[in-house]
Order: C-alpha cells, then structure tokens, then sequence
C-alpha cells in the first residue's frame, strides 16, 4: 500500500516538473503564447498552491516579452504605412488586450520566495484599437467595394465576401455591408446541374429519386457551392453532376428448403426400481426408489428460406460545362438482400434444439416488390453518393 501511494505521488511529481520543463521550453524559444497558456491553465486550477510557483515566475516573464515583441511588430507595420497591415494591426492590439483580460481574474498572483506580487504592465488599448478598426473598416469596405466592382472571376467575388465578412464581425451594421456581403455570395456561387439517368430496363421508386436529389441531406460543407436538381432557366451553370443508373438486377423469388432429422433421448416419466423379491425397493428413509424411463424420440424438421436479391450499378460524373471536360467519374454499386427463414416439423418436436424451436413460431411472409427491393438497395448507394460529392474538389 506505501509503494503504491510512493508511486502515485512521484507519478504526479514528475508530470508537473514535465509541464513545467515544457513551459521553459517554450519561452525559451519565444514561443510565448504557448508558455503564457500553459501557465494560465495551471494557475487557473490552483493559483494558491506552492507547486504552481513556477509557473507565476513564468508567466510574469512570459507576459512582457510576449509585449514586448508584439508592439515591436505593430510599431514597425504602422510605420510602413501600407493599409494592407491594417488588419495585422487591430488583431495586435485586440490580442493583447485579450491577454490582459485573461490574467486579470487571478491577480494579484504572489511570488513566495520574493516576498512579492508578480508584476504586470497593463496598457490600456482601447483608443489604438478603435482607431485601428475605424481605418480598417474603411479599408476593408473599399477594397470590397473595388473588388465587387471590376472582379474578373468568382474567386475574386470570393475575396470580397470574406472581406466584407470581416469587417461586418468587428464592425456590424457598417454601412451596407450585409447588401453587398449577399451580392458577393451571389456572383462568388458556382452552381451546379444535377440530372438523374436511369438506362436500366427497371423503375427507380420515386421516392429513392427523391432522396438521392435532396442535397439539403448530404451535409456538403462547400460554401460557395449549390446543387440543383431542377435546372433554373435564368442561371449559368458551371458544373453538371450526372447520376446513371446503369445496371438494376432484381432476383426471382425463391423458396429454399431443407430437411433435417433430429433425434434425441429425453426423460418420458419414471419407473419403479424393484429388489429381489419383485417389491418396490426403498432407500435408507423408506422411501420408493424411483428412476427415469428414457425414450428416443425423432422429428423431422422442414427449414424454408425466402431469398430475393436486387443490385444497383451506377456511375456518377462531374463536368466543367465552361470547359466541357469531364472532371471525374466515380462507378457506384450496391447490393440488398431480402431473407427470411420459417419453419415445419413432422414428428416429435421434443427432439429439436431451442434454436430450432423458434422457427416454427415463423410463417412465410409476402416477399417485397421489385419497387422496394430497388429502394432498399438505394439506401446504401444514398451513402456512398453522399460521401463522394463531400470529397469531390470541383476547381
């Protein structure tokens, strides 16, 4: 019991002598943002506690040169005067506002051996930011503006849209940024045609067509994508999705049987055991001496099994209509199997199994239509559709 607590308490030494080490090593190599979290997260835990000293030490140090190097990079991006470094600016000086405010709550943070507070030179940003943003979002509103304008291409369009995004998070309801945000989104959109073949000599159910057209299903994360399944007259397409159904097979029914002969000893009442004299024996209470009589018994046991099968071959292709190349093609198949398994007997059902048993409580079912059977086997092939237009790269 005393090795194992030894064991558990040099356990939790070194993983903190660990995170202290790996703290150091960050802000030794300047990576300060990474030494002030690490000691943020173990203060916020237990500021109090005397093995957390390290990393007060370390956060003090961590915090100034962290500020330090961070106003140097601003200095040196508002003397360039460029406006493209506006936003480098304001995100500057908002995260080092934002760091201030995360170590506030655990002030005052006291330094034991020194007999002191650690120090933190707080500065108040708020003017240098809003004056940044104030630059910024004029900024950032011309340059979309320009960009919506005299844009070449949809990426451009594109540009403008996370432009004007920007500027509507730091700065809602500048403007008419949300009117020009949409006329971004518009012209940045490609769009695509989606048109369903069947070359099969089978009806696909309305309803697995249906499914297979509703993209508003398949979770795609592509922003600037959109899917019809219903051309509009009044849009330029730049992609088509085609979906042929090449190959539907659908089985016969089928009834498969097969016979099996069980048998087995199985107790059928009891008898008495007689001594000598042809009388009923007794054991040592006086009791009638009684064994089982055993029987053989046998059954003829009939299985049946219902099988119907329906497979699906597809392909799926994407085109550049701008271009007229196909871009990809993807073949798709998927396969269902309808089975059901029911069961008879002749003879003595007390020879069959348990497993067996529970057939027969089963009767023969109607077996599905060709129409559900195409339907069911659709399902799988919904899945293998939808994943393959989520990896699909268009441009």
């Amino acid at each position: 019991m005393k090795k194992s607590v030894l064991f558990l308490m040099c356990a939790v030494l070194l993983a903190a002598c660990g995170g202290v080490k790996k703290t150091q090593q960050a802000l030794n190599s300047g990576n300060y943002t990474v030494a002030i979290n690490r000691a943020l997260k173990n203060l916020r835990e237990n500021k109090a506690k005397k093995g957390n000293q390290d990393y007060v030490v370390l956060l003090e140090e961590a915090f100034a040169k962290n500020a330090e190097k961070e106003i140097g990079r601003i200095k040196f991006l508002e003397n360039d005067g460029n406006p493209a470094n506006l936003m480098a600016i304001y995100e500057g000086y908002s995260n080092l506002k934002n760091l201030q405010e995360r170590i506030r709550p655990l002030l005052p943070l006291p330094i034991y051996d020194e007999d002191r507070n650690a120090r933190f030179k707080f500065v108040d940003y708020d003017n240098a930011i809003l004056n940044t943003k104030d630059e910024l979002s004029a900024y950032l509103y011309d340059n979309a503006t320009n960009l919506l304008s005299n844009a070449r291409n949809k990426m451009e369009y594109r540009r403008a849209y996370d432009d004007l995004k920007y500027l509507e998070d730091i700065n809602p309801g500048y403007g008419d940024t949300a009117q020009k945000m949409d006329e971004a989104y518009q012209k940045g959109l490609d769009f695509v045609k989606v048109e369903l073949k069947n070359k099969t000599q089978q009806i696909i159910p309305e309803r697995l067509e249906s499914e297979l057209l509703d993209f508003n299903t398949y979770g795609i994360n592509n922003f600037w994508m959109q899917f019809h399944a219903n051309p509009m007259d009044n849009v330029n397409y730049d992609f088509s999705m085609e979906l042929d159904f090449n190959q539907i097979n659908i089985s016969p029914e089928q009834v498969n049987e097969r016979q099996i002969i069980k048998e087995k000893v199985i107790k059928d009442g009891f008898e008495y055991v007689l001594d000598e004299n042809g009388n009923v024996a007794k054991d040592s209470l006086g009791n009638d001496i009684k064994v089982d009589k055993l029987k053989t018994v046998t059954c003829n046991f009939y299985e049946f099994t219902q099988l119907k099968t329906a497979q699906i071959g597809a392909n799926v292709s994407f085109k550049d209509l701008r271009s007229g190349q196909v871009i990809n093609s993807y073949p798709l198949s998927s396969e269902f199997i309808f089975q059901h398994i029911y069961a008879n007997f002749d003879g003595d059902r007390r020879a069959l199994d348990n497993n067996l048993v529970a057939l027969l409580d089963l009767a023969a079912v109607s077996f599905p239509t060709n129409e559900q059977m195409v339907y069911d086997a659709g399902e799988d092939l919904k899945a293998r559709l939808k994943a393959i237009v989520n990896r699909h790269e268009f441009n």
